[in-house]
């Protein structure tokens, strides 16, 4: 049998697989998702052309249509045009069919002409990097040719990675479990703190709360390895990061916030809201408990307290907001933590108010903040006071 130019031992074999699907994905992470879909880093044409080449190899994807996909679905997030939501579709389909999801939605020309625009549409886009089967096929005949029969296997491996790690897990997962740094108004979670197989993706919390931003860590406990990989680009002169996530800055707590204050918290607005939720869980937490025993355990006390507190009525039935309802109707506490919720998100959602307006809602939100007699509500209003640009 043929062992092709190159006879490694098995562990060989496996680190040239883990190696070349690595470059896949920060093929994908750095240029179609960082660069292209976003813009949130220049690349020379260098580490642009490589992503091109490698991706077409291993991948078969066209730029434009990923990245005209993926700028779908953060304008349509868990809506039913979100064209991989599992909030919409099931966790099952996006896990299972994430990839022909991708392939269907990529075939929609509305899509491709609204939000295709400005990636590659030069002549090697239009006759080598278009769609077509030529470069995977390169690929397998150059993984044959290398490694002999073990590099059907190789090959194997390579043409799986995107579609099971990115169209499926970060896709599925990272809309359904995991945690969340930022309230975003979405349903993704980072999926873990740190991570190698999917490039700094699993921090996709994150990235739908700064989709600008060419760092997808926000913790000090977070690892984005994209990230790293943009570093040493930009340490060789070949990349420059347009944005990161901005961290929030506090001075002292100003008697009445001024128009800077006003824009720290517009600018933070997903720690404000994340805070927020934070701050107000221990007086939600009590206040269902009580209301449990009242109401016979009718409602998941857990459950209550997460909808209270994230704003996700819409994503919830008819019987769980009629639940929802009647015990906000129920608690004057809960009833003002819902609306002192809506009525701060609405701070930073108003974008024809001008910003003298905007100032006088966030100081009578203080103000009956202050005068709520939550104690919990009291002490977020004197946060609020101290951020700073």
């Amino acid at each position: 049998m043929y062992s092709g130019l190159f006879e490694l031992p098995w562990w060989g074999y496996v680190v040239v697989a883990l190696v070349m699907t690595h470059i896949t994905i920060a093929s994908v992470t750095i240029y179609l998702h960082r660069h292209q879909a976003h813009r949130a880093l220049e690349l020379s044409p260098l580490p642009s052309h490589f992503f091109r080449f490698w991706l077409w190899l291993t991948t078969g994807m066209v730029t434009g249509e990923w990245a005209a996909v993926h700028r779908k679905h953060h304008a349509k997030c868990e809506t039913p045009e979100d064209p991989h939501s599992p909030q919409t579709r099931g966790i099952r389909k996006v896990l299972l069919e994430g990839a022909e999801l991708y392939r269907i939605e990529a075939d929609n020309k509305e899509t491709l002409a609204r939000y295709g625009h400005g990636t590659p549409n030069d002549w090697l886009e239009r006759n080598v990097y278009r769609r077509s089967v030529v470069g995977v096929s390169l690929m397998l005949f150059i993984d044959v040719v290398a490694f002999g029969a073990i590099g059907l296997t190789i090959w194997a491996v390579q043409m799986m990675w995107i579609p099971i790690w990115a169209a499926g897990v970060v896709n599925g997962l990272g809309h359904y479990i995991g945690y969340r740094n930022f309230d975003c108004t979405d349903a993704s979670t980072n999926l873990v703190p740190w991570g190698i197989l999917i490039g700094g993706e699993e921090l996709h919390n994150n990235h739908h709360s700064f989709a600008t931003s060419a760092k997808l860590s926000a913790k000090w406990y977070e690892f984005d390895i994209g990230w790293m990989y943009i570093r040493i680009l930009e340490i060789l002169g070949l990349a420059k990061a347009k944005k990161v996530i901005p961290m929030p800055k506090f001075s002292d707590a100003k008697p009445q916030p001024d128009l800077d204050t006003l824009q720290a918290i517009i600018t933070h607005r997903y720690d404000v809201m994340t805070r927020y939720m934070q701050s107000l869980k221990h007086t939600c937490s009590e206040e269902i408990e009580r209301l449990k025993k009242s109401h016979a355990g009718k409602f998941d006390a857990r459950a209550m307290r997460r909808w209270v507190l994230s704003g996700e009525e819409r994503h919830l039935g008819e019987v769980q907001k009629a639940q929802l309802a009647e015990v906000i109707g129920d608690s004057k506490a809960l009833a003002t933590v819902v609306s002192m919720r809506e009525e701060l998100a609405a701070i930073w959602a108003r974008s024809t108010a001008t910003h003298e307006q905007l100032l006088k809602q966030l100081h009578d939100w203080i103000e009956r903040a202050e005068q709520s007699g939550i104690q919990q509500l009291q002490d977020f209003s004197m946060r609020l006071r101290r951020y700073a640009i």
